[in-house]
């Protein structure tokens, strides 16, 4: 408390500037607000604020230390030190409200922060006239006991046609050698899938689930639980493909940027619409047997820096959607990867802490959600002064918030803002390439390839003519 003290006294000689409790308190408040809360009923023996818990778990999640635990008492601490109260007093606390609450507070903070990201974003909040969210996939590892093994790892690893042809391939030709350690068992793994605002580089929404988990059906899954604004684009690659996704995509009123490749059949010159240069339809076998109408998409063969890629698209209109414009998203999309590398690799979640499946939900979740916090922050705060969500270093302004957190009683010489702002990438110009020299050249890189397009045939238009509907869903 004396801390506490001798830090009001700061405030009381710079009343211009708070100290960095106070400072980080207001900013944490500002994207939580309780009245997006004030419905939910609590248990009659609930004692603790809905924000001020909330508040808790991403100081959490925000703190350096190595173990969950310690940096349960840092949040503590910090919780006593700057609000006067702590919201629960144990660890196991903590994890049994959150575990409890988690899900339903998610869709409710998700919708309070893309709020705010369109009300701050300004011209960001849109690539062209579209809103540009980004699809794709990871995993993330967990400590190897017995839990987190039943439920994450696949209970027929190994056993699969699919594995069972690699390894009769890898053996192929080669002399057996006697394996000199036994072998280990599968390393548990959760898997997320990611939509993530290409516009302002920040996440929007996310799903988790066991290693062997689809990122497909994760997809879905998100667009019928979910609500998008209009004229929403998701952008993906070559794994979200399929008829049933694109046709649910359509479904629900957006559209979608894909890269195909040799796993995906098209057809052309089926005569559903009038013929246009790029036309193509989805139409599988099984989907014509049931009478249903095919797909109208486009199908663009774009140059992505050195590659050729194709791109199928569900808008019909080029100048809606040019090759140009679908370039540049399709490049944007890119940083969904670098997004995976921030929550591994910059805020240390590469390895999960949690030793049972729970608690690993709620490390997760919340460890996003923190991250989402800081990158809101900082994306925010350099908007004001004409700078781009591209130049913002989430590692530097990961380093603000945790030294702001750390020291909490201090009145610093610079104000957070200022340091928010100044967290940017460095702007000077490489002149050789950041691929590591020691990177090995393999010949059998992997490829989408091309995409397998072939004209109708008379069973296509035979069966064209038994639909009963005669025009595309998707115009």
């Amino acid at each position: 408390m004396a801390k506490r003290k001798d830090a009001l006294q700061k405030v009381n000689k710079k009343p211009q500037q708070a100290i960095n409790g106070e400072t980080l308190r207001r900013a944490v408040a500002w994207t939580i607000d309780q009245k997006i809360f004030a419905h939910l009923k609590l248990h009659g023996n609930t004692t603790w604020n809905v924000v001020h818990l909330i508040l808790l778990a991403v100081v959490w999640v925000w703190s350096n230390d190595s173990t969950l635990t310690g940096a349960f008492k840092e949040a503590r601490v910090w919780s006593l030190d700057v609000l006067g109260n702590v919201a629960v007093q144990t660890y196991q606390g903590l994890i049994g409200a959150l575990q409890t609450w988690t899900a339903t507070w998610l869709p409710l903070l998700w919708d309070h922060l893309h709020g705010l990201m369109e009300r701050y974003g300004g011209k960001h909040w849109r690539v062209g006239r579209w809103l540009p969210l980004a699809i794709d996939g990871s995993r993330l590892s967990l400590p190897r006991t017995k839990e987190n093994e039943e439920h994450f790892c696949a209970p027929n690893f190994g056993n699969s046609a699919t594995a069972k042809y690699r390894r009769k391939k890898k053996a192929k030709g080669k002399r057996a050698r006697r394996k000199t350690k036994p072998a280990q068992p599968v390393k548990p793994q959760m898997w997320i899938t990611l939509l993530w605002h290409m516009g302002l580089q920040i996440p929007w929404s996310w799903k988790a689930g066991p290693s062997y988990a689809s990122e497909r059906d994760h997809f879905q899954e998100m667009l019928s639980e979910q609500k998008y604004p209009k004229k929403t684009l998701f952008c993906g690659d070559a794994g979200f493909t399929g008829h049933d996704l694109w046709k649910a995509i359509i479904d629900a009123g957006h559209n979608f940027l894909i890269r195909v490749g040799g796993n995906v059949k098209l057809l052309r010159k089926l005569g559903y619409v009038r013929e246009k240069a790029g036309f193509v339809y989805c139409w599988p076998n099984e989907v014509a047997r049931r009478k249903q109408p095919p797909l109208v998409l486009r199908l663009l063969q774009v140059r992505v820096g050195d590659r050729l890629m194709y791109l199928l698209t569900s808008v019909l209109d080029e100048a809606a959607l040019s090759d140009a414009d679908a370039v540049r998203l399709y490049r944007l999309r890119w940083g969904i990867e670098l997004q995976f590398r921030t929550v591994k690799q910059t805020f240390g979640r590469r390895k999960l802490r949690s030793k049972t499946p729970g608690p690993a939900y709620v490390e997760l979740h919340w460890s996003l959600v923190g991250l989402w916090l800081i990158q809101l922050f900082a994306v925010k705060e350099q908007l004001k002064i004409g700078d781009v969500p591209e130049h913002c270093s989430v590692a530097l302004a990961i380093q603000v918030i945790r030294e702001t957190l750390r020291r909490w009683w201090e009145v610093p010489d610079e104000t957070f803002i200022c340091k928010l702002r100044a967290a940017t990438k460095d702007g000077y110009k490489r002149r050789g390439s950041k691929k590591a020299r020691y990177c090995p050249n393999y010949k059998d890189k992997p490829s989408a390839g091309k995409p397998v397009v072939r004209n109708a045939t008379r069973w296509h238009k035979s069966k064209l003519k038994q639909c009963s509907k005669t025009a595309p869903k998707n115009r």
